[in-house]
């Protein structure tokens, strides 16, 4: 194997993901460097993501330098790359799974129901937004952009009550310390993807699909692959308060979905599939029943 060259976001959780990428390939003989990027993602924060071009902000940029030759994959956090991939692109390798849930952060209030009425908690994710209007629609939610560390800032400078991250992105950065509780997916079910790192390469690769291929957590791919094609079909993206989330039972995946709405005025909808997954073609057969569930329910003009 040649020196590889990993595309990756210059936030110190992005950087954590690629240096732990780098660290396993380094096990397997692999040598490999970071190419640190910007993206737009990064760089506007005045504004939802829903409202200036959704996921595929905060992978443009690795997308060009993998299609120009700069870069050989790119590793992402799976809940941020867009359901469908420009073509010539795919998702070579899905790692093993993190805590998939979300996490509740604040100072002065243990969990989620210790808030008083009114109090302001801090999300952009339309779908945390739509679940946890379910759980408290008394509260106020305000948008909240950022990397992590900038958004523990803001919390820690007043500016919100209690915010809700990725319980994954905490662990990953030694800050377990800063998760005063985790919503169970019973109460609040994860984004599609959440918590999972896929590495993206372009074209045929054939020489780092064979590095990647011991990295690969089958689980997880199949897992997360019914998620995603939730997402696919329900038209998920920063702008669809769509929640998919599967786990195993046995040699079954237990897959259930969500649609909510970020203002609290229709009430959650639920879709929930179980069925033998033994290959990616029946892990996507569930997603698709489970989407298509859910589509019914949701009805036409939402």
């Amino acid at each position: 194997m040649r020196h590889l060259t990993i595309a990756t976001r210059e936030s110190r959780l992005a950087l954590w993901q690629a240096e732990h990428l780098q660290a396993r390939l380094a096990a397997l003989g692999h040598a490999s460097e970071l190419l640190g990027m910007t993206t737009k993602g990064d760089q506007i924060l005045d504004r939802t993501l829903s409202k200036v071009g959704g996921k595929g902000l905060f992978v443009k940029e690795l997308e060009t330098a993998l299609e120009d030759g700069r870069a050989d994959l790119a590793v992402h956090s799976l809940k941020d790359v867009p359901m469908e991939l420009p073509d010539g692109f795919s998702i070579a390798c899905v790692m093993e799974r993190e805590d998939p849930r979300d996490a509740w952060v604040s100072g002065r209030y243990a969990r989620l129901q210790d808030l008083p009425a009114g109090a302001v908690v801090g999300t952009s994710s339309l779908r945390r937004v739509a679940l946890l209007q379910a759980l408290r629609p008394d509260l106020r939610y305000e948008p909240l952009r950022g990397n992590l560390d900038t958004r523990l800032k803001k919390l820690d400078e007043g500016m919100y009550d209690g915010i809700v991250l990725a319980a994954a992105g905490l662990k990953r950065l030694g800050l377990h310390s800063r998760i005063r509780a985790v919503f169970e997916p019973e109460e609040m079910l994860p984004a599609a993807g959440q918590g999972a790192l896929g590495i993206e390469v372009y074209g045929q690769r054939a020489d780092v699909q064979a590095a990647l291929d011991p990295l690969s957590h089958r689980p997880t791919m199949l897992a997360v692959s019914a998620e995603r094609t939730v997402s696919r079909i329900m038209g998920g993206s920063c702008s669809m308060p769509l929640a998919a989330f599967a786990i195993w039972q046995g040699s079954s995946l237990s897959l259930r979905a969500a649609w909510g709405d970020p203002e609290g005025k229709v009430p959650l909808i639920h879709s929930a599939g179980t069925a033998p997954v033994h290959s990616l073609d029946e892990a996507l057969r569930l997603g698709e029943a489970v989407a298509q569930e859910l589509r019914e329910r949701v009805g036409p003009g939402q």
